[in-house]
């Protein structure tokens, strides 16, 4: 049996959304500079070369890479043989608190504080929690004693132009995506990227993709 303490998952969501908060993956910065390279248009090569300046400005100087710093997304795998444990005194929480107490200290972080996003009852008085959560936690209890945690910070632009469609047996997918993109104009920061999800269940679809 492994034990996990409370504060230091809380500390390790919180640690994980500053991260991603000013550093882009080695893999986009990379493929960005030989699109750099490869680029033929002056327009499109200042472009690319502004997003590559900011990202070294915002890695270096620990602020955010965009000002919409997202909806928290976050994908805990417990082991079955983990337990988590709270310090003498403190309060014990459930994973779902646990996720929002590290939201919180990250997005109230004083050396670089995140825009908050998200709003209580949506659908009425629509009021900041001035703090972005609750966090959309997604749990999966798999073997082991380990605990893995992936974050996404997912951006309005991405959530506002997501699709989602249940295709018949004779539906084609190729004809639905044909039709779909050119409606979908923009709305979202440079440079996008498209993903495509397909899974027999509804739920499964639209968590991979957030997951990646």
């Amino acid at each position: 049996m492994t034990v996990v303490r409370q504060e230091d998952f809380i500390a390790s969501v919180a640690g994980l959304l500053q991260y991603i908060s000013y550093y882009h993956p080695v893999d986009y910065i990379t493929s960005l500079a030989k699109a750099y390279e490869r680029e033929q248009s002056h327009a499109a090569k200042d472009a690319i070369a502004q997003i590559l300046i900011n990202s070294r400005m915002c890695a270096e100087g620990h602020r955010p890479i965009c000002q919409d710093t997202g909806i928290v997304n976050a994908f805990v795998k417990v082991g079955m043989d983990v337990r988590f444990e709270a310090a003498p005194g403190e309060e014990r929480k459930d994973l779902q608190q646990m996720v929002d107490e590290g939201v919180r200290r990250a997005y109230l972080d004083p050396d670089n504080k995140l825009r908050m996003s998200i709003l209580a009852d949506p659908a009425g008085k629509r009021i900041n929690t001035k703090d972005n959560t609750p966090a959309v936690v997604n749990v999966e209890l798999v073997k082991g004693d380990k605990v893995d945690i992936t974050v996404a910070a997912k951006g309005g632009g991405s959530e506002a132009k997501s699709k989602f469609v249940m295709l018949g047996p004779y539906d084609s997918l190729v004809e639905w995506v044909l039709k779909t993109v050119p409606t979908m104009g923009a709305g979202w920061c440079p440079l996008e990227c498209w993903v495509l999800a397909l899974a027999a269940r509804r739920r499964r679809r639209c968590c991979w993709p957030s997951s990646l």
